[in-house]
């Protein structure tokens, strides 16, 4: 890997991204003090960045190896970085300025609600609706004996018409046989477990980091190397009955995820 003393490289390279008070402590400079090339031409494009309107259109990879005077191994390295952070993304034209991500509360509100929230207008597209057998893990979690029914829908989510996740929803069908003719799978399911009387009132969420599987990357429309956001829900009623266990995974380059902390009495 190309590498370079930290007070030799390019002054582009030197400027706020690396340097402002909001960056992480020491920017990314090890201890060493030796910093890859890549990263230098990584914190110029972001100045770079800064200053453009979203959907805009970077210069090419040879254009920005020229201005840095690097490879453009070193140029593909750097953009390769800020696709994966969400920076930056592809377009027909190129690679162009990409929009803030998706800051989706950790609450028991469905997505169709959180996106919504955001002023974006939130879609999803089902891959398939089914009853199916649980399995012992499966009926563990939902309280239910393994081998009896459940629903599984699996849908992609969508945000201002872009692929942004998959969601796999499974619950018990005996308690609600009819959801395979009575719930439109492009609306809010928490919407309808209100129609059904269901009102949720705790949960639990684990949030995990992994690369899709193939078929999960061709579904979102991403590639398989782009890191995701797992999040595995268990929702229960108020009487503490379990009625969703619901898996998520979201781009890691288009989500980030809130929450508000309290100290405990």
């Amino acid at each position: 890997m190309e590498t370079t003393p930290a007070p030799a490289p390019p002054a582009a390279a030197l400027t706020e991204p690396v340097g402002s008070p909001d960056a992480p402590v020491r920017s990314g400079v090890p201890e060493h003090g030796r910093v890859p090339k890549y990263y230098t031409v990584k914190a110029a494009v972001e100045e770079l960045v800064e200053g453009m309107a979203e959907g805009s259109v970077l210069p090419t990879e040879r254009e920005l190896a020229e201005r840095f005077g690097v490879a453009r191994e070193t140029v593909r390295q750097a953009l390769r970085d800020l696709l994966l952070q969400g920076r930056l993304r592809r377009s027909g034209r190129g690679t162009a300025v990409a929009g803030p991500k998706l800051a989706q509360p950790l609450s028991l509100r469905s997505y169709t609600e959180g996106v919504r929230r955001r002023g974006q207008v939130p879609s999803r597209t089902l891959i398939g609706l089914e009853r199916r057998p649980a399995g012992e893990a499966l009926g563990a979690r939902l309280e239910i004996g393994a081998g009896e029914a459940v629903w599984h829908m699996e849908r992609v989510l969508l945000a201002d018409e872009e692929r942004v996740g998959l969601e796999s929803t499974y619950v018990p069908a005996a308690r609600f046989p009819g959801l395979d003719t009575g719930f439109d799978p492009d609306s809010s399911f928490y919407a309808y477990l209100r129609r059904q009387g269901v009102r949720l009132a705790e949960g639990e969420e684990r949030i995990e980091t992994l690369l899709a599987t193939p078929r999960e990357a061709l579904l979102i429309g991403t590639p398989p190397a782009l890191p995701m956001l797992l999040l595995n829900r268990l929702s229960r009623d108020a009487d503490g009955t379990p009625v969703e266990h619901v898996r998520s995974l979201y781009r890691g380059d288009r989500f980030s995820f809130t929450t508000a902390l309290r100290e405990e009495p």
